[in-house]
């Protein structure tokens, strides 16, 4: 069935959307585009003392939302996303807020546990079940590769389908404003199959640069992890991404946004161009 992206049989709005990650990159868009709809938003990250790690700050953050955005910091593939899933959804119904959207990803077994504790519970649930992010190479892990003019990463011919931050923001703001969208799991991707070095290639033809890739050892890749200044919990989310979910399970298109937005998802290409334009690798 295809949604095409207008707000027939929407929801009562009257009580603030809550963003959990208001900061990053799909909530902010998730924000931006509430917003502009002069729909209520209130925002949750550490910078509003919502901290995932303590559970006495929750019900602060949920108290008086209608309906909220769940992302979970810093990843949903770590361990004990689930748990902490199942017990902030616990949480929202009893304070009141039923309806939950939650980005998920795809093929991350801890990610499945996650959903499946949202789903197990009395929520107007959605799920968000995304791929791998444009916006990791200009917002994200690989922004410092790409300005240092090499990309080195464990991975060498598995391909991934992409998936544009604005497709996710859309998808979920469809969701949270639409009530056709309860009960329904969407996967997004984007609308090809690259491999890690193909999509560098693009941002340099895009961005008139030339920053090379180089397929790691995995060994060579932990020790670099070490020895950096990354917080811990992204160097142990990106060891079990690399280790473990980059080995051929993604290399599947989804047709999650076509089936939300009645349109098809940006492409790589388009997200390079529009970067670039931004100055996103103005040093590379």
């Amino acid at each position: 069935m295809s949604f095409p992206h207008v707000l027939r049989r929407s929801l009562k709005l009257t009580k603030p959307i809550l963003i959990l990650g208001g900061r990053g990159k799909t909530g902010s868009r998730v924000a931006e585009r509430l917003e502009a709809r002069g729909l209520p938003v209130r925002l949750a990250s550490r910078s509003t003392g919502f901290d995932w790690t303590d559970r006495s700050t929750w019900a602060a953050a949920l108290t008086g939302a209608g309906s909220a955005y769940i992302t979970y910091y810093p990843d949903i593939a770590i361990k004990g996303a689930a748990e902490a899933i199942g017990d902030i959804t616990e949480l929202a119904l009893s304070l009141g807020v039923k309806r939950l959207v939650l980005l998920s990803g795809r093929g991350e077994p801890e990610a499945q546990r996650a959903e499946q504790q949202l789903l197990a519970t009395s929520a107007d649930w959605t799920v968000v079940r995304a791929s791998w992010f444009n916006q990791n190479f200009d917002e994200g892990q690989f922004l410092e590769m790409m300005l240092g003019g090499e990309v080195a990463l464990p991975v060498d011919t598995v391909r991934e389908p992409f998936v544009d931050c604005d497709d996710i923001a859309d998808v979920v703001t469809a969701a949270l404003t639409d009530d056709r969208h309860i009960g329904q799991l969407y996967e997004v991707t984007g609308p090809r199959l690259l491999t890690f070095a193909e999509v560098v290639a693009e941002i340099n033809q895009a961005n008139g640069s030339n920053v090379t890739f180089r397929t790691m050892p995995a060994h060579e890749f932990l020790d670099s992890l070490a020895g950096s200044e990354m917080p811990e919990e992204i160097a142990g989310l990106l060891e079990e991404l690399f280790s473990e979910v980059l080995d051929g399970r993604n290399e599947s298109l989804a047709d999650g946004v076509q089936r939300v937005l009645g349109r098809q998802p940006k492409d790589v290409t388009d997200y390079a161009r529009e970067a670039a334009a931004k100055g996103a690798w103005r040093q590379a």
